[in-house]
């Protein structure tokens, strides 16, 4: 092998030593933020052949030999029969890991068929059947956890795409508690980006099962937020890290969801110190002792309060 092509092959090992360990430390710290594996667990990783469910499963398995506490994870493919779908890549990777794996089969692809009208997006559909299926097998291997691939960018653009589209505040948490109780489902890579996620595929070379053999095209929808948070990150920097810092930091006493706050049973103290706005508070204390009417009050730094114009009705 030539220099050239060596100092090519040591520039790749270290970018993706780099990322690994990036990566490494957000799902890390993801789990730790959201307690989204404990002693004991048994974990079941939803590989779907994409990029993401590929890095979740290299990281969960990368920190399992680390973790402070012991736990089991098993691999789970769910092969939907859809035409053209090769079916033998995945077991083929997976054998080269030390971890457990079932390949469940069923056709879910003749019924979204079925059901959704030709040009029609089948997405939707689609990921509910997928969905049940794979609850229903984690229920019966005793998974305690069912681990998704879902990133730091999904969660924002579900947000905004329930903000525009349905009317509602909401998007994927990281740590869900499914609707029967059953299954609870964690996102370790809840503060991973997806361009650091797509880079370490790259990088490590998984096999990539391309999602459109159905013959869907992605939901035009997500595709518009997505080119809209893409546009911003390139014109705003940082943008991004404060849009989901902000989704950690919600204020409901400061919104107007009246199921989040009790706005209707929000009463004044009439008998509250006399401090002025919150914001204010660093302000020195003042004396109202002389204000008697309604009117124009200068506050400045000083330690009392000058009526500068009082008005009458």
């Amino acid at each position: 092998m030539s220099e050239a092509a060596n100092e090519q092959v040591k520039k790749r090992t270290t970018r993706m030593n780099k990322l690994q360990k990036r990566l490494r430390r957000e799902v890390g710290s993801a789990i730790a933020d959201y307690n989204m594996i404990e002693e004991g667990d048994l974990i079941m990783c939803c590989l779907s052949g994409g990029k993401d469910s590929y890095a979740m499963l290299d990281i969960l398995i990368n920190l399992q030999k680390r973790a402070p506490v012991k736990f089991d994870l098993v691999a789970v493919n769910l092969d939907q029969k859809q035409p053209g779908f090769p079916e033998e890549i995945l077991p083929k990777y997976l054998d080269t890991l030390d971890v457990p794996y079932h390949i469940l089969e069923k056709d879910t692809y003749s019924i979204v068929k079925d059901k959704i009208p030709e040009g029609k997006t089948t997405c939707s559909l689609c990921s509910r059947l997928r969905r049940g299926s794979l609850y229903g097998f984690a229920q019966r291997i005793g998974a305690t956890k069912i681990a998704l691939g879902h990133h730091r960018d999904d969660i924002i653009e579900t947000m905004f795409l329930n903000m525009f589209y349905g009317g509602k505040l909401k998007a994927m948490p990281p740590k869900l508690l499914s609707d029967d109780g059953a299954n609870m489902v964690i996102r370790p890579l809840a503060y991973s980006r997806e361009k650091d996620i797509a880079e370490y595929a790259k990088l490590k070379a998984f096999p990539i099962i391309p999602c459109n053999l159905c013959g869907s095209q992605e939901n035009l929808k997500r595709q518009a937020v997505k080119d809209m948070l893409k546009q911003w990150d390139k014109q705003h920097p940082g943008r991004i890290e404060t849009i989901f810092t902000a989704m950690q930091n919600t204020a409901p006493s400061q919104g107007v969801d009246r199921e989040q706050f009790d706005f209707i049973n929000l009463e004044r103290n009439a008998d509250a110190p006399l401090k002025g706005d919150v914001a204010e508070a660093d302000l020195p204390a003042f004396d109202f002792f002389d204000v008697q009417n309604s009117g124009h009050i200068k506050l400045d730094n000083t330690q009392s309060i000058d009526i500068v114009t009082t008005f009458k009705p």
